[in-house]
This record gives C-alpha cells, structure tokens and sequence, in this order.
C-alpha cells in the first residue's frame, strides 16, 4: 500500500509517517518509480507506535525495545513485562515529583522565596 492510504488506515500523516521511516521504526520497499510501498502489517505497527506513545513511551523507547516485542516467541508476556517496567519508572517519578513538591512549598514559606534570607 502506498503512503496516502497508510495514512488514512492509521489516521497518522504522511509526514510523521516518513519521520517514522527516518527512525526505523517502520520500513517500506521501494517501486520502480521511488513510491513507498508499505506491507499490510505496518498498519498494525504504526498502531502499536501510537499506543506506546499514548502510554508515555518516546519514540526513541519504542524503536529500543521494538525488536524485543516483535521478535520475541511470547510478544504478549514481553510486552507486559516492558510496560511493568514502564510503570515502575513513573513510580519512582511520582516520588521524585512528589519530593520536589514539597521542596518548593517550603520555599514558598519563606520570606524570600528564592533564596535563604
């Protein structure tokens, strides 16, 4: 399928969809006349791609940990196992925001807020 109509299936652009190929994240053959031609299945990776980006995965995460999911036996246990990761680094992000939190509240406290008078 050519670009135009990966587009419309996915509801992703054209030109986020040649930054995907620039990434590697996704990859079309060439035609004779220099057309990209997708394979069906890249409907279903670009899906993939916008839900992991939905989830708080960068693109540079998910062109990472890609191979592992679609090469794995068992992709459905990988990826449970790379969101359970995914969720433990936003806990511990919760506690470093949490901390700051209350750093920045005792700073308000203060006469001078920016600095120890």
């Amino acid at each position: 399928m050519r670009i135009g109509e990966l587009a419309q299936q996915t509801g992703v652009s054209r030109d986020t969809l040649r930054f995907y190929e620039r990434l590697g994240l996704i990859q079309a053959r060439r035609s004779s006349n220099s057309y990209r031609d997708y394979d069906s299945a890249v409907v279903l990776l670009v899906n993939f791609i916008r839900r992991a980006q939905a989830l708080g995965f960068s693109l540079q995460e998910i062109g990472q940990r890609l191979p592992e999911v679609w090469e794995s036996p068992h992709p459905e246990s990988k990826m449970r196992e790379i969101l359970q990761q995914k969720l433990s680094e936003i806990d511990v992000r919760i506690l470093q925001l949490a901390e700051l939190k209350q750093q920045l509240s005792a700073q308000l406290m203060q006469e001078c807020p920016l600095r120890n008078c």
